[in-house]
Order: C-alpha cells, then structure tokens, then sequence
C-alpha cells in the first residue's frame, strides 16, 4: 500500500515532460520563423511555403500537423509582447549550433521572397543577440542559408 501511494504522489515526469519541451522548443522556432516571415509586413505566399516546408522536414509532420502548428505559432506571437520569450526557450534547451540553425532557417524565411528589408536585417541581428550568437555565428548562418537557396545543401 505505501509503494502504490509513493507512486501516486511521485512526480510524473519522464515522456510527458519531454514532450512538453519538444512542443515548447517546435512552438518557439515556428514564432521565430513568422516573425521573419512578416518583418516586413509582408506574409508572401513563398514564405509561408517555407516555414511549412521547414517545419514538415524539422519535425517529421504532414501537411495538417504543420499547418497547425503554424496556426498555434501565429496565436502566440500575435499574443506575445516580445521575442524574449521564446528565443529564451531556445536558450534553454539547444546549443550554440543548433541555435546557428535555426537563425539559417530565419535568413531562409527572410530571403524567401527574393529581396532583404532593412525590417527583416535588422531583426535577424535582434534574434541573433538574443540568442546568444556572436557576429561570427551570425555571419555563416546567413551564408548557410544564401548557400542552401543556391541549391546546396538541403535545409533541416
């Protein structure tokens, strides 16, 4: 009887909380990825073609799934009063190169339309302050992104 209160009482943590966390994680990059896409208040059908691009490849989802993903990431930003939030989630819970990629994938977004806003520049250098990357860091993950778009390597 102790053990079956012990466990009742006992912290559920494992997979849920994990799955928390890669919800969180995919909810923070997909803000940051419409953030790019309408810096320049201009959501072009070929940048929203690439976020769901992008999310379909990052995470493995189907058309629905990432559609509604973007759905979700679009109430919270709109809800948000700063990026803070979820570049911090970022900060958490990723490395500097996996926090270089996910800046790569902004410059896609950004670049996705074919021209760079001084809007959309300057929020890449915000996003890359916030996310602790330095000017080096920012740099290759721009030339990653203008390297991918020229048919490098693939995204994701």
């Amino acid at each position: 009887m102790l053990k079956r209160l012990q466990f009742l009482f006992a912290p559920q943590v494992p997979e849920a909380s994990s799955d928390t966390g890669a919800r969180d994680l995919s909810l923070a990059i997909c803000v940051l990825l419409l953030e790019a896409a309408q810096a320049d208040d201009v959501f072009t059908p070929e940048e929203r073609d690439y976020v769901i691009r992008t999310l379909k490849e990052r995470y493995e989802l189907n058309d629905e799934e990432a559609e509604t993903l973007m759905e979700h990431a679009s109430s919270e930003r709109e809800n948000s009063v700063d990026l803070w939030q979820f570049t911090n989630r970022l900060n958490e819970r990723m490395n500097r190169d996996e926090k270089q990629e996910v800046l790569s994938e902004v410059w896609e977004v950004i670049y996705a339309d074919g021209k760079l806003d001084a809007h959309e520049d300057y929020l890449a250098h915000r996003l890359a302050a916030l996310l602790n990357l330095s000017h080096g860091d920012f740099i290759a993950a721009k030339l990653e992104a203008q390297d991918r778009l020229r048919g490098g390597a693939p995204p994701v």
